[in-house]
């Protein structure tokens, strides 16, 4: 009863309360967990604790980010917040798997079109994923708490993973047996001892006193602003919101770059992956079996 009031509430309020000129901005503070990665070089003795310092320091640039939402009451733009990063401290190889980490390029989606548009750059291209935003079955929960002074409710879905989006990499489970355990230590083709699940759960919390159905990425479709998503290993907290923004962004599809769809562009992402990997076998140890990690270039 609670919930069908919410959204009656919802419905009358934001109907009378947002004319055409409303815009509001929220900052988001994206992480995703990397106990896996973590996890898998403590088990390499070639890694040494100088490398593994340095590689879970620009790991941390790829999955700790943030992220500014313009919003008004049909549409959003979602991008990550521009930062100078100092000279050498983004090899080639950490700059392009940040492209597949939820950073780069500009969200877009329209709730009342129902549709979204991403401008992705992958290995020098630039591509435009144009689509229809997907319809989640949010299960609308009672409990509550409160986020930076609103009052949220919970949801939760479950949502078809992105093959493209490797913040969802999960390593497969250690073997049981030691032989092959030992093996898979000594291995750099991290891909293939992994995969990307087909599906994850979706936890949002929402407040109706910002009667707008807008949230981070292409999460929409609740009574109130998305306020917080756990979404598989990643999580996304919201840790400022303006309401009648005075300085207004403009908030347009971006329009640059080879249109695909989704279904495409997961595609040509998993074919490169699969031509990289192919490329780097037998390319993993010097002569002497000493693994090697290209940072740079």
């Amino acid at each position: 009863m609670k919930n069908i009031i919410t959204t009656l509430a919802f419905a009358l309020f934001s109907s009378i309360s947002f004319g055409q000129d409303f815009q509001g901005m929220a900052v988001y503070e994206s992480k995703t967990s990397t106990a896996d990665f973590k996890s898998r070089m403590e088990g390499n003795k070639d890694i040494t604790p100088e490398m593994q310092k340095m590689i879970e320091e620009r790991m941390k640039k790829m999955f700790e980010k943030t992220f500014i939402l313009n919003f008004d009451a049909t549409a959003s733009i979602y991008k990550e917040e521009e930062k100078l990063d100092a000279p050498g401290t983004q090899g080639g190889n950490f700059r392009m798997m940040g492209s597949f980490m939820g950073g780069g390029g500009t969200h877009y989606k329209n709730i009342k079109t129902k549709t979204f548009a991403i401008d992705k750059e992958m290995m020098g291209k630039e591509f435009l994923i144009q689509d229809s935003l997907p319809k989640l079955d949010w299960k609308l929960g009672q409990e509550t708490k409160e986020i930076g002074g609103y009052m949220c409710f919970k949801a939760t879905a479950m949502q078809k993973a992105s093959q493209s989006d490797f913040r969802n990499f999960k390593m497969k489970k250690e073997a049981e047996d030691k032989k092959e355990a030992a093996e898979k230590a000594k291995s750099t083709d991290f891909m293939k001892e992994g995969e990307i699940p087909k599906e994850i759960e979706v936890v949002a919390w929402y407040t109706p006193e910002i009667p707008v159905s807008q949230g981070p990425e292409g999460y929409y479709g609740l009574p109130g602003l998305i306020l917080e998503v756990s979404a598989g290993k990643t999580m996304m907290l919201c840790s400022k919101v303006v309401m009648n923004v005075k300085d207004k962004k403009e908030i347009k599809a971006p329009t640059k770059g080879k249109v695909v769809t989704q279904k495409e562009y997961d595609e040509i992402v998993s074919k490169k992956m699969e031509e990289m990997r192919e490329m780097n076998q037998g390319q993993g140890r010097d002569g002497n079996g000493r693994m090697q990690i290209r940072i740079g270039g």
